[in-house]
């Protein structure tokens, strides 16, 4: 390593002073100008990780579903996945490290996690549309060059496409190629082959409103829009020619405000659906007869992918081990139907798509959604094997069709992230196969009211929880005083957890009617407030 050259080049990208940021699940974000230190070492951590591996990593600057302002970076490991935990730590020292600490911190990496030094390295690099995306992704290259790495700048993709990428070029191209191309004719084709068995219902059906929350995600899917078939018409509003990301717009507005988005017009009994700033996370809506608004997040698309996959996987006739994972977050009308009507197990998990990923590797076919809209579905490799080759060689014709459904859906699910293009393309064609309105779909079952709060709280780390975060272990007495409120209502179930970010507590309660969970929901914060040190005047209802 040119020790003379990373302390030229640091001097280019100095840490200013008095700055310190963790590394959490969405990686590094704060304001865009603070950022360029970091991005400069994520380059040089990005070498370091693929010489540890043997692979390549993946490097995507943007901060998603924060405001215009905001920057970020995130790392992605060989197989499209997040960064290990274990080099979450070191990205963290990197970041805060001195200036004049840097070669050491370096050293220190290398010794721990067994970097061969003299390995190549190579590293994918990605962006979105904010302004300030370019200049920091080139500060990313700086780092990578300093180091002797190789890479590859795909320039402005969805977070998504960066891991599929990833993937792709890890698995020698058995995954699929690592190019956008590559990318729109394995979803296009799969989704076409699906779209062919579904009985014709007319050209209402087919229309689709997408608000792209002024992101990459329209730059994108009017790229892909050729490759679709005719049946489909996608219409793309908040495209990013007028407005600012994320504002006032995208899946998180959508689904923090239930309400559309600016920008959108929307008729009755339309189908629309909202990505967010990097097009990770999808959340589908529309407007009833009399201009009722209604939600369908990521709990209803996990309901929707598991009715359809274990449908398919009774016709196949193989014993396959489905599940759904799930957060606390999940509303419990949710998992009342996964469990007692469709008969899918449900595991619940701590917040955190690392976490939902990681527990849905343990089954066959694991179906992972946040509320949020975030989610997809892991296939193991027997599993996926296995339907292959009953989709080549099976000689029963309604087994063999199945399977065929089944490995058009394995092609068409981004197994490696939470992916708003490829869930679209997946809830579509299910909609189509199986006829159904978006109506319909809402109808499953019915959402429990429920209502989130926060409560500012002098020191979050006083509240420690258990059970996936349902239940709190300290402070004591909470947990009882909790206890004692859900009791008094129907249906009702409440947890209190503390935020990864700041010192607030994050309160979620669920009851039988809207007004007993916000009473509920207040309750609570109530005692949160007494027994977790709360922090200015006491929450008013």
């Amino acid at each position: 390593m040119d020790s003379e050259a990373l302390k030229k080049y640091s001097a280019l990208h100095p840490k200013p002073a008095g700055l310190t940021l963790q590394y959490g699940t969405a990686g590094f974000r704060t304001k865009a100008e603070q950022l360029d230190h970091v991005m400069f070492r994520m380059g040089l951590l990005a070498v370091l990780r693929s010489k540890a591996v043997a692979s390549t990593i993946g490097v995507m600057v943007t901060a998603s579903h924060n405001p215009e302002e905001d920057n970020g970076v995130k790392l992605v490991d060989p197989l499209g996945e997040m960064l290990h935990p274990s080099w979450e730590e070191y990205a963290t020292q990197l970041a805060n490290a001195e200036d004049h600490e840097l070669q050491k911190i370096i050293n220190e990496i290398c010794q721990k996690a067994a970097v061969n030094q003299h390995k190549d390295a190579s590293v994918f690099i990605g962006r979105d549309t904010r302004p300030s995306s370019e200049k920091l992704s080139q500060s990313v290259i700086d780092g990578i060059s300093v180091l002797g790495g190789q890479y590859h700048d795909y320039c402005l993709v969805t977070t998504p496409q960066l891991h599929y990428m990833v993937r792709c070029q890890n698995t020698r191209g058995q995954y699929g190629k690592a190019t956008l191309e590559g990318y729109y004719e394995k979803l296009s084709k799969a989704f076409t082959e699906l779209i062919k068995q579904s009985p014709s219902s007319g050209d209402h059906q087919r229309h689709l409103k997408i608000d792209c929350a002024n992101g990459i995600g329209a730059l994108k899917l009017s790229e892909m829009e050729p490759y679709l078939p005719k049946e489909v018409l996608i219409h793309l509003y908040n495209d990013g020619t007028k407005e600012k990301l994320n504002h006032l717009c995208g899946a998180d507005f959508v689904k923090a405000h239930q309400k559309p988005p600016r920008g959108l017009d929307m008729k009755p009994n339309e189908r629309c659906c909202s990505f967010d700033g990097d097009a990770d996370r999808i959340v589908y809506y529309y407007m009833d007869a009399t201009g009722h608004f209604h939600l369908i997040d990521g709990d209803k698309i996990a309901t929707l992918i598991s009715i359809f996959l274990k449908e398919l996987l009774a016709k196949v006739g193989q014993a396959l081990q489905m599940a759904v994972i799930q957060t606390a977050y999940a509303n419990g009308s949710s998992t009342r139907y996964l469990e007692e009507t469709l008969k899918v197990p449900v595991h619940c998990v701590k917040t955190g798509v690392k976490h939902l990923h990681h527990k849905a590797q343990e089954f066959d076919i694991g179906v992972y959604f946040e509320a949020n809209g975030h989610g997809t579905v892991l296939f193991s490799k027997a599993a996926e094997t296995q339907i292959r080759q009953l989709a080549k060689e099976e000689k029963d014709d309604e087994k063999k069709e199945a399977a065929k459904v089944l490995e058009n859906m394995i092609d068409l699910i981004n197994q490696t992230v939470g992916d708003a293009i490829s869930d679209m393309l997946v809830i579509e064609a299910i909609l189509a196969l199986k006829g159904l309105t978006v109506q319909e779909w809402d109808a499953i079952y019915t959402d429990l009211p429920n209502r989130l709060l926060k409560v500012q709280v002098a020191d979050r780390r006083v509240i420690d929880t258990t059970d996936a975060e349902r239940r709190a272990v300290t402070p004591p007495g909470l947990q009882e005083k909790i206890d004692a409120l859900v009791r008094k209502y129907k249906l009702s179930r409440a947890f209190v957890r503390p935020s990864g970010t700041e010192d607030v507590v994050r309160i979620y309660a669920e009851a039988d009617t809207q007004e007993n969970a916000d009473a509920l929901a207040h309750e609570v914060s109530l005692a949160v407030y007494h027994l977790a040190g709360g922090k200015g005047a006491p929450p008013q209802p």
